[in-house]
């Protein structure tokens, strides 16, 4: 009870004294300029524009010009126009969670988008734009974390804490990784947010990929593809301020976000139509500068809990190494890569072991477990550094004792990397079985 007190108090010293008013002076595309405000906004400010019938569009201020103010819609412009009154919004965004928000999805302004009703409202606002916790203060990260798929479990093991990116192009099994991922993890709760998703594979998400025993310890964060950048950016941000609810419960929360391109493509889009230079390949600085502030907010807490992230990245054109892709690489503890001549392959999930990485290793496994990687990695290697001359016929049997191993073993390790999309692997049973086609001890 004091806790919500305390929450109300806070709220009630964000009100202002008194209302601001301001009017539109110009509009340009899904830019409007709001005059009559010096003084009372700064970037990133909120705004009420009352459009004809009296309807309200919600904005915030991405930039000023000329001692106004220019601000971008969360929906539609209609009905705007010269002279419009805009209306200073109270307090800074901010949402009440609670856990009797599992089971739902939210849209970007933290209302209900299932037609459930609404959500019921927690003690203690948390802010959808927030701060990392500090450096010096977060636990180090803890144990391994069962996410239920094999090939992650065994060749590229994520632990409670760590952030990872899942690297992929269009079409190669990505989104359906991830929803295996929310139903076999052993973590206790599952944010995800889905920023810039087509429309129509909500439901087909929620009911199939998901299903109810997943959706039930789940929150689904939602923005489709033809709502406004601000609300698909925002969608990115109020994902995380509940996977930041749930790790300050002491919970260990698995955070899944598709995609982290979408995000960066929406900041490109308020960054130009603010009349930022566009720098890398379009994406203008500022989205440089947001990836980091919205990655560091996963990881592990001050206290007990623990925000595991997985974040997709659309790798657009096949080009591992374009800006986006290279930029959260670096920010992230590891990358997990999806090749589209292994998905050609019909082998699923179409995780290329060698191209992956996680920075936890080798550290978080026993020494006997990463001898048993180590041999299964060098394998591989080792068929696919001749794999064409043995396709074509033109390697000889016997030529060499490391080929003729591998060739030996490609086969069974293939199968122990694919896996139905329904089918739950165990941590530890699968090292069990990687030691048993490898006819080694288990570790």
């Amino acid at each position: 009870m004091n806790i919500r007190l305390d929450s109300l108090i806070g709220d009630l010293n964000r009100l202002p004294e008194s209302t601001v008013f301001g009017s539109v002076s110009g509009i340009q595309g899904m830019l409007v300029e709001i005059a009559g405000v010096q003084g009372n906004l700064s970037v990133g400010d909120r705004c009420d524009i009352v459009a004809r019938g009296a309807a309200l569009i919600p904005c915030e201020v991405v930039g000023f010009r000329s001692g106004s103010a220019l601000a971008m819609p969360f929906g539609s412009l209609d009905g705007v126009g010269l002279g419009c009154r805009a209306i200073l919004a109270e307090t800074e965004p901010i949402i009440y969670p609670t856990s009797a928000w599992l089971g739902r999805v939210v849209d970007g302004f933290g209302g209900p988008a299932d037609g459930k009703g609404a959500l019921p409202l927690g003690d203690r606002a948390y802010p959808i734009k927030s701060q990392p916790p500090p450096a010096h203060a977060r636990q180090r990260i803890g144990g391994k974390l069962d996410l239920g798929v094999r090939s992650i479990n065994s060749f590229l093991t994520c632990c409670r804490g760590q952030r990872m990116g899942i690297f992929s192009g269009s079409g190669v099994g990505k989104s359906v990784l991830l929803s295996m991922l929310a139903r076999f993890t052993s973590a206790e709760v599952v944010v995800f947010g889905l920023i810039g998703e087509r429309g129509r594979e909500l439901r087909e998400f929620l009911e199939d990929d998901l299903g109810p025993e997943g959706l039930a310890r789940s929150v689904i964060v939602v923005a489709t593809s033809d709502q406004s950048a601000l609300l698909r950016r925002q969608s990115a941000y109020l994902t995380m301020a509940v996977a930041e609810y749930f790790r300050d419960q002491g919970k260990d929360v698995l955070c899944l976000m598709d995609s982290v391109t979408r995000f960066a493509m929406a900041q490109r889009e308020i960054g130009l139509s603010a009349g930022e230079p566009p720098a890398s390949k379009g994406y203008t600085p500022t989205v440089f500068s947001e990836l980091p502030k919205l990655l560091e907010r996963a990881g592990p807490g001050v206290g007990e809990g623990s925000i595991t992230g997985l974040f997709s990245v659309l790798v657009e054109g096949d080009d591992e190494n374009e800006p986006i892709s290279d930029a959260v690489r670096g920010i992230l503890d590891g990358h997990i890569m999806l090749d589209r001549a292994i998905a050609h392959r019909n082998r699923f999930p179409a995780i290329n072991v060698l191209r992956s990485v996680s920075r936890t290793l080798p550290d978080c496994n026993t020494e006997e477990q990463n001898v048993l990687v180590s041999r299964a990695r060098a394998l591989i290697a080792t068929y696919e550094d001749m794999a064409e001359l043995i396709r074509i016929g033109a390697y000889r049997a016997g030529s060499d004792p490391e080929i003729d191993e591998a060739i030996q073993f490609y086969p069974r390790i293939e199968a122990f990397l694919a896996q139905d999309k329904d089918e739950n692997q165990n941590l530890d049973i699968g090292y069990e079985q990687l030691a048993e086609i490898l006819g080694a001890d288990a570790p």
